[in-house]
């Protein structure tokens, strides 16, 4: 079997899409191919860009031509300059990042919240973001004012027990201050608090941190930016991780 062989089969047995970590750690287990380098996740990285019959749907992520009516049928659509700020594609942004952050938690063994809201909106081809949560419930970790204020963030990760670890907020193209105002109200939590969007919001986020109203959050250091491109690394680098018997 070629190398492009392998890759195609890799996103096929994945559902016809796939982000570009799990392409590397589904092709690289293929018995019946042979990769021959030192670097085959670069030698992936060059297929999957220049194979026919494979299109890049976003940034790291890739899908086949043989599926893409049925995955534009579902919402998963390529991102074009023509259609970058419609609705469609700000919410299929949206959700993809949602599971992602799913992801990350349940390889970092983590339990995981998606608000209810949610539960039904589909990651890829794979799962609804409610089947990819651990938690169907949000624990009652405090009081219930703070819990409900809290049952609406994008994403949350537990600890085992059941405390915050982190919240998070995907901000595509909503108002980033509705976020930082839920982290005000949940700041006296040890938990981490995060912005995931894409970095040219980053500008954005440090404009709208600097106000008087955000001024605790700003000079303890409690929020944190975290842009798409960071969090598709991050996800390959736990998927690598999770491979590796043993970790310094």
């Amino acid at each position: 079997m070629t190398q492009p062989q392998a890759v195609i089969e890799a996103i096929e047995s994945l559902g016809g899409i796939a982000p570009l970590g799990k392409i590397y750690q589904v092709a690289l287990q293929n018995p019946d191919c042979i990769w021959g380098t030192q670097t085959p996740q670069a030698s992936i990285r060059r297929i999957v860009r220049h194979t026919k019959g494979i299109y890049v749907v976003r940034k790291g992520l890739y899908a086949l031509e043989s599926h893409r009516k049925q995955l534009e049928s579902n919402g998963i659509v390529e991102i074009t300059n023509a259609n970058a700020n419609s609705n469609e594609i700000q919410q299929f942004t949206h959700y993809y990042y949602q599971g992602l952050l799913l992801k990350v938690g349940e390889l970092r063994h983590l339990d995981t919240f998606v608000p209810n809201q949610d539960k039904n909106r589909m990651f890829l081809q794979e799962a609804t973001l409610g089947d990819l949560r651990s938690l169907n419930e949000i624990p009652n970790y405090t009081y219930s004012q703070l819990v409900q204020r809290s049952s609406t963030i994008d994403v949350i990760w537990f600890n085992e027990r059941k405390m915050p670890h982190s919240f998070f907020e995907v901000e595509h193209s909503t108002d980033i201050q509705n976020s930082l105002l839920k982290f005000c109200d949940l700041q006296d939590f040890n938990a981490r608090m995060v912005i995931v969007a894409d970095d040219y919001r980053k500008d954005e986020y440090l404009h709208k941190l600097s106000e008087t109203a955000f001024r605790d959050l700003r000079e303890q250091k409690r929020v944190s930016f975290l842009s798409y491109d960071e969090l598709d690394r991050q996800y390959e680098n736990a998927l690598a991780d999770s491979q590796r018997g043993f970790i310094l």
